[in-house]
């Protein structure tokens, strides 16, 4: 076995292999000076098309960024983080603003990732295992877009659905489900996540 062979150095194999990693995402995203994958990181996207991925300048992504052949586009600003786990997956426009932090395990979608109908769902399934063939641009994935201001925080395991817009430097609970726009400024938590109190000018 490798593992054994005392002529081999596991750890530079380890960082072949994580730089191929790095590549292979960097291969697929629009990418600003100073911004960083990290070994972590992951990229899916189905379009092919680099330009509908876009990241600014000084982000750090430990994150799994996806778009689907029906369509999406994920853009995100200067400054930000994306923490190690973290799903931000595509079907209509995922935008991020600058300076935003989104921890770890943290998922955003803007659709609903599979069919509704059931019959249609299974489709999906086989597909996706590669057992039928069809074409993924003919599922519904009712997509809303979802917007993220400058300066958010979102906290670890949670969820931001479709459709919602996080404010200027609002902040999400850890473990909140968000469900309805947050306002500027605001703390929310819970699921699903409600306001628990503004953020007061000299907290800002």
């Amino acid at each position: 076995m490798v593992f054994k062979n005392p002529y081999i150095n596991i750890e530079t194999i380890d960082l072949r292999l994580n730089a191929l990693k790095i590549i292979k995402c960097l291969e697929q995203v629009t990418i600003g000076e100073k911004s960083k994958f990290y070994e972590q990181a992951e990229v899916s996207n189905f379009q092919r098309n680099k330009n509908n991925i876009k990241i600014g300048t000084n982000s750090h992504i430990r994150g799994h960024l996806q778009i689907f052949k029906q369509g999406g586009n994920i853009t995100i600003g200067n400054f930000c983080y994306v923490g190690e786990s973290s799903k931000i997956w595509s079907a209509c426009n995922i935008i991020i603003g600058n300076k935003v932090l989104i921890s770890h395990n943290v998922n955003i979608h803007d659709n609903i990732s599979h069919p509704i109908n059931s019959e249609m769902r299974i489709k999906d399934y086989k597909r996706i295992l590669g057992v039928e063939n069809y074409n993924a641009e003919i599922f519904d994935l009712r997509p809303k877009s979802v917007l993220i201001k400058d300066k958010a925080w979102i906290g670890f395991n949670s969820i931001i659905l479709k459709g919602v817009t996080i404010g200027e430097g609002a902040i999400v609970g850890a473990g909140s489900v968000v469900t309805k726009d947050v306002p500027d400024w605001t703390i929310v938590g819970g699921n699903p996540a409600k306001i628990i109190r503004e953020i007061p000018e000299n907290e800002r």
